[in-house]
């Protein structure tokens, strides 16, 4: 069997991403899914001004893939407002990034990127007190 540099590295990405999933905290992944779709919204970037529709409309499709996944991630069975709030905002992306797909207009995607920022940015605050706890549990 013999790969090309591009089938080679296609193929390490993919058992790397595998790995990176298979190992990961339920916190790891919810950040994780926010790095993808940030990524799949700057490679649509990428293809808007390239001029390659297609592309851009298959990223774009992957970015919204992920943020439904992060909504449909919300436990319903705890009624607070961040769950209402957060569906609320994920919704809100997806119908901005289906409109941004519309038009291809970059400034949509960048606020869907900025929104996505501020909830990774908070989410790893999260994520660092979490550990903080663990640490002081231990000692």
């Amino acid at each position: 069997m013999s790969y090309s540099n591009g089938q080679a590295l296609n193929a390490y990405n993919a058992v790397s991403t595998r790995t990176r999933i298979e190992s990961a905290s339920p916190h790891r992944l919810i950040s994780l899914l926010l790095d993808g779709a940030l990524e799949k919204i700057a490679v649509a970037k990428g293809h808007i001004q390239r001029d390659d529709i297609a592309a851009k409309a298959q990223a774009i499709g992957r970015a919204i893939s992920i943020i439904d996944g992060l909504r449909l991630s919300l436990d319903h069975s705890v009624k607070n407002d961040i769950t209402d709030n957060l569906d609320e905002l994920y919704s809100y992306m997806e119908r901005r990034l289906m409109f941004a797909n519309l038009k291809s207009d970059v400034s949509i995607l960048d606020e869907v990127s900025d929104l996505l920022r501020e909830l990774h940015e908070a989410w790893a605050a999260i994520g660092d007190q979490e550990s903080k706890r663990s640490v002081a549990a231990v000692e």
